[in-house]
């Protein structure tokens, strides 16, 4: 069984008629890049929708083609609009100074990287904490004495709240644990820097 030909009337229901412009619409831009494609052709459609949307294709550029079929200029030639633009555009001084800059850019960010691994992987099975601070750039310092701050911090929550786990496990059991000099946590705890507990 073949396909049945459709009736080439309005159709009633709004949502089919969407569809069917929707899909129709992309057949035909599709066709016309085919024929610019196959061709070497130049053309411009516009498509309203239902909904009164406006759809536009065009080989070269929509522009070019209405304005060429404006002038009605058998000579128009679309090149000179594309060397007006490009004179426009950055100079090639320009676009050679933001390359280098880029260039410059990367290079700064490679050496970051490699910097980083060298730290993350350690030197000869060194930790990374083991490794020569003199190596380390300022801002990288920085930025790792935040992260050990925040580190700290951390430690220290935590620590906090495994010593009350224990002061109030040890008042169920009564047992005082964690009171004084006696308690070895504390002892660490306060070695460490982490404060009073």
């Amino acid at each position: 069984m073949g396909r049945l030909k459709v009736e080439m009337v309005k159709m009633e229901k709004e949502s089919n008629l969407q569809v069917t412009f929707s899909k129709r619409r992309a057949g035909l831009f599709k066709k016309a890049s085919e024929l610019c494609t196959l061709c070497g052709a130049e053309a411009a459609i516009v498509v309203f929708s239902p909904g009164n949307k406006a759809f536009s294709f065009g080989h070269p550029s929509v522009d070019e083609v209405v304005d060429r079929f404006l002038a009605q200029d058998p000579n128009y030639n679309p090149n000179f609009d594309q060397l007006v633009t490009a004179h426009q555009g950055p100079t090639v001084d320009e676009l050679n100074t933001q390359i280098s800059h880029l260039n410059h850019q990367l290079e700064n960010e490679r050496k970051h990287t490699r910097m980083l691994d060298g730290v993350k992987m350690g030197r000869q099975g060194e930790f990374w904490w083991e490794s020569p601070v003199e190596e380390i750039a300022t801002d990288q310092l920085l930025e790792l004495l935040y992260g050990l701050e925040a580190l700290k911090e951390k430690v220290s929550m935590h620590l906090n709240s495994l010593l009350m786990e224990a002061a109030n496990l040890s008042v169920k059991n009564g047992i005082n644990a964690v009171e004084g000099i006696n308690n070895p946590v504390m002892n660490h705890a306060s070695g460490l820097g982490l404060g009073d507990y």
